[in-house]
Protein backbone atom coordinates (compact mmCIF):
# COMPACT_ATOMS: atom_id res chain seq x y z
CA UNK A 1 0.00 0.00 0.00
CA UNK A 2 1.39 3.38 -0.90
CA UNK A 3 2.68 5.59 1.88
CA UNK A 4 0.13 8.37 1.40
CA UNK A 5 -2.70 5.97 0.57
CA UNK A 6 -2.36 3.96 3.78
CA UNK A 7 -2.46 7.06 5.92
CA UNK A 8 -5.54 8.40 4.18
CA UNK A 9 -7.69 5.57 5.51
CA UNK A 10 -7.07 7.20 8.88
CA UNK A 11 -8.35 10.50 7.51
CA UNK A 12 -11.66 8.76 6.82
CA UNK A 13 -11.61 7.18 10.26
CA UNK A 14 -10.66 10.24 12.31
CA UNK A 15 -13.30 12.50 10.78
CA UNK A 16 -16.14 11.10 12.89
CA UNK A 17 -15.23 12.04 16.47
CA UNK A 18 -13.57 15.29 15.37
CA UNK A 19 -15.92 18.22 15.99
CA UNK A 20 -14.49 21.62 15.04
CA UNK A 21 -16.34 23.60 12.43
CA UNK A 22 -15.25 21.98 9.21
CA UNK A 23 -15.83 22.67 5.59
CA UNK A 24 -16.60 19.40 3.79
CA UNK A 25 -13.51 18.30 1.89
CA UNK A 26 -12.66 15.22 -0.12
CA UNK A 27 -9.53 13.68 -1.59
CA UNK A 28 -9.15 11.27 -4.48
CA UNK A 29 -7.17 8.20 -3.50
CA UNK A 30 -6.72 5.52 -6.14
CA UNK A 31 -10.15 5.53 -7.80
CA UNK A 32 -12.10 6.55 -4.68
CA UNK A 33 -13.17 9.92 -3.36
CA UNK A 34 -12.93 9.92 0.44
CA UNK A 35 -13.79 12.49 3.12
CA UNK A 36 -10.79 14.41 4.37
CA UNK A 37 -10.11 16.51 7.45
CA UNK A 38 -7.98 19.54 6.65
CA UNK A 39 -5.95 19.71 9.83
CA UNK A 40 -2.20 20.26 9.56
CA UNK A 41 -1.46 18.67 12.94
CA UNK A 42 -3.46 15.55 12.11
CA UNK A 43 -1.95 15.25 8.63
CA UNK A 44 1.57 15.65 10.05
CA UNK A 45 0.91 12.94 12.65
CA UNK A 46 -0.46 10.57 10.00
CA UNK A 47 2.53 11.23 7.74
CA UNK A 48 4.98 10.62 10.61
CA UNK A 49 3.36 7.36 11.69
CA UNK A 50 3.05 6.16 8.09
CA UNK A 51 6.75 6.92 7.47
CA UNK A 52 7.68 5.01 10.64
CA UNK A 53 5.64 1.99 9.56
CA UNK A 54 7.10 2.07 6.04
CA UNK A 55 10.65 2.19 7.49
CA UNK A 56 9.86 -0.80 9.72
CA UNK A 57 8.38 -2.72 6.81
CA UNK A 58 11.34 -1.84 4.55
CA UNK A 59 13.74 -3.08 7.23
CA UNK A 60 11.78 -6.32 7.56
CA UNK A 61 11.65 -6.78 3.80
CA UNK A 62 15.43 -6.32 3.57
CA UNK A 63 15.77 -9.33 5.86
CA UNK A 64 14.54 -11.64 3.11
CA UNK A 65 10.77 -11.67 3.60
CA UNK A 66 10.12 -9.61 0.47
CA UNK A 67 8.76 -12.45 -1.68
CA UNK A 68 5.77 -13.10 0.59
CA UNK A 69 5.11 -9.49 1.54
CA UNK A 70 5.74 -7.84 4.87
CA UNK A 71 2.90 -6.93 7.20
CA UNK A 72 2.45 -4.37 9.91
CA UNK A 73 -0.36 -2.71 11.84
CA UNK A 74 -1.34 0.90 12.30
CA UNK A 75 -4.12 1.81 14.70
CA UNK A 76 -5.99 4.92 15.73
CA UNK A 77 -7.18 4.90 19.33
CA UNK A 78 -9.79 7.25 20.76
CA UNK A 79 -9.78 8.14 24.46
CA UNK A 80 -12.01 9.78 26.99
CA UNK A 81 -10.75 11.58 30.06
CA UNK A 82 -12.01 10.04 33.28
CA UNK A 83 -11.42 11.05 36.85
CA UNK A 84 -8.99 8.72 38.51
CA UNK A 85 -10.56 7.24 41.60
CA UNK A 86 -8.02 6.08 44.14
CA UNK A 87 -7.32 6.71 47.79
CA UNK A 88 -4.32 8.97 47.55
CA UNK A 89 -4.42 10.24 43.99
CA UNK A 90 -6.41 12.80 42.14
CA UNK A 91 -6.44 13.58 38.49
CA UNK A 92 -7.57 12.27 35.17
CA UNK A 93 -6.66 9.27 33.14
CA UNK A 94 -7.28 8.59 29.48
CA UNK A 95 -9.29 5.44 28.81
CA UNK A 96 -9.40 4.00 25.30
CA UNK A 97 -13.01 3.52 24.20
CA UNK A 98 -12.41 2.62 20.55
CA UNK A 99 -9.59 1.38 18.36
CA UNK A 100 -9.49 0.96 14.59
CA UNK A 101 -6.67 -1.16 13.20
CA UNK A 102 -5.34 -1.07 9.66
CA UNK A 103 -3.46 -4.16 8.48
CA UNK A 104 -0.76 -3.02 6.04
CA UNK A 105 1.08 -5.31 3.62
CA UNK A 106 4.10 -4.03 1.74
CA UNK A 107 3.81 -5.36 -1.81
CA UNK A 108 6.69 -5.18 -4.26
CA UNK A 109 5.41 -5.99 -7.74
CA UNK A 110 8.14 -6.82 -10.22
CA UNK A 111 6.29 -6.40 -13.52
CA UNK A 112 3.67 -4.04 -14.92
CA UNK A 113 1.02 -6.77 -14.83
CA UNK A 114 1.82 -7.46 -11.16
CA UNK A 115 1.67 -3.72 -10.49
CA UNK A 116 -1.80 -3.53 -12.10
CA UNK A 117 -3.00 -6.49 -10.00
CA UNK A 118 -1.65 -4.91 -6.81
CA UNK A 119 -3.33 -1.59 -7.65
CA UNK A 120 -6.69 -3.31 -8.26
CA UNK A 121 -6.33 -5.20 -4.98
CA UNK A 122 -5.49 -1.94 -3.16
CA UNK A 123 -8.55 -0.24 -4.64
CA UNK A 124 -10.79 -3.12 -3.55
CA UNK A 125 -9.31 -3.17 -0.03
CA UNK A 126 -9.59 0.60 0.34
CA UNK A 127 -13.24 0.53 -0.76
CA UNK A 128 -13.94 -2.32 1.66
CA UNK A 129 -12.23 -0.46 4.54
CA UNK A 130 -14.07 2.80 3.80
CA UNK A 131 -17.44 1.02 3.65
CA UNK A 132 -16.69 -0.84 6.88
CA UNK A 133 -15.87 2.44 8.61
CA UNK A 134 -19.08 4.11 7.40
CA UNK A 135 -21.26 1.10 8.23
CA UNK A 136 -19.76 0.56 11.68
CA UNK A 137 -19.76 4.24 12.66
CA UNK A 138 -23.40 4.60 11.63
CA UNK A 139 -24.45 1.39 13.41
CA UNK A 140 -22.36 1.41 16.60
CA UNK A 141 -23.00 4.60 18.55
CA UNK A 142 -23.99 3.43 22.03
CA UNK A 143 -20.44 3.11 23.34
CA UNK A 144 -19.39 6.66 22.48
CA UNK A 145 -18.83 8.59 25.73
CA UNK A 146 -20.74 11.81 26.38
CA UNK A 147 -19.04 15.03 25.37
CA UNK A 148 -18.08 16.80 28.59
CA UNK A 149 -15.84 19.54 27.21
CA UNK A 150 -16.16 22.45 24.82
CA UNK A 151 -12.83 21.66 23.13
CA UNK A 152 -12.95 21.32 19.35
CA UNK A 153 -11.86 17.68 19.68
CA UNK A 154 -13.38 16.28 22.87
CA UNK A 155 -11.83 12.84 22.37
CA UNK A 156 -8.03 12.71 22.42
CA UNK A 157 -6.57 10.21 19.97
CA UNK A 158 -3.31 8.45 19.24
CA UNK A 159 -2.02 6.79 16.11
CA UNK A 160 0.18 3.84 17.02
CA UNK A 161 2.32 1.49 14.98
CA UNK A 162 2.07 -2.26 15.66
CA UNK A 163 -0.09 -1.81 18.77
CA UNK A 164 0.24 -4.32 21.53
CA UNK A 165 -2.62 -6.58 22.47
CA UNK A 166 -5.01 -5.10 25.00
CA UNK A 167 -4.85 -8.17 27.23
CA UNK A 168 -4.16 -8.00 30.94
CA UNK A 169 -0.41 -8.32 30.42
CA UNK A 170 -0.31 -5.31 28.12
CA UNK A 171 -2.39 -3.24 30.54
CA UNK A 172 0.04 -4.09 33.35
CA UNK A 173 3.04 -3.24 31.17
CA UNK A 174 4.38 -6.80 31.20
CA UNK A 175 4.29 -7.41 27.45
Amino acid sequence: MGRRKGGRVFQADTRNPFFPSLRPTTRDILDLTLPFVEDVELETLIDQRTATLVRQLDTSSDMGVRSTGVRGLMAVQFFEKKRRKAWFTKGEEEVCWEQWTLDVTLATPRTESERAKVRKAMEAMLLKAAMKIVTTVNREKDHIPPITTSESNPFPYQIVINPRDNGWGARMGIF
